[in-house]
């Protein structure tokens, strides 16, 4: 789906962020990582959730740099239409990794405790390690925000 299309649905919007807020999200997106490593010997289905959150902090921190923020309604699954819309076709295979992962973190979360291998998560905190990473460079090249 194209930005034109996003927009003209209004499952995004055009919106100036201060650096100081994209640098705290992807602050944030760190931290997650963080947290869900150490979480995974406790608890997978926490763990996948988490680093869950740090691929959708990072995706806000790359939507927010380019000038966009998503639609509360659907917030999650509008990021990830941006992502796709964005993405250079490298990259669409990981978006759509990171989409499946929503529904499965929403199945986790709401509807089936103890759904989550730990392969999975450990999976999903890899890919989030190396987006997050992928991400920060996006940032960097757009325009330094240190």
């Amino acid at each position: 789906m194209k930005l034109d299309r996003l927009l003209q649905e209004r499952r995004i919007y055009r919106q100036k962020i201060a650096s100081a807020d994209i640098l705290a999200v992807i602050a944030r997106a760190e931290s997650d990582i963080d947290s869900a490593q150490y979480m995974l010997k406790r608890d997978p289905d926490w763990a996948f959730s988490i680093a869950y959150n740090s691929v959708l902090q990072a995706s806000r921190a790359l939507m927010f740099s380019r000038g966009f923020r998503p639609s509360s309604h659907e917030g999650h699954k509008n990021t990830f239409a941006f992502l796709c819309a964005v993405a250079e076709e490298d990259r669409r295979t990981l978006v759509d990794f990171f989409d499946r992962m929503r529904v499965k973190r929403h199945q986790a979360v709401y509807e089936t405790a103890g759904l989550i291998t730990r392969i999975e998560a450990e999976t999903l905190i890899e890919q989030a390690q190396s987006f997050i990473t992928w991400v920060k460079g996006e940032l960097d090249k757009q325009a330094p925000l240190h």
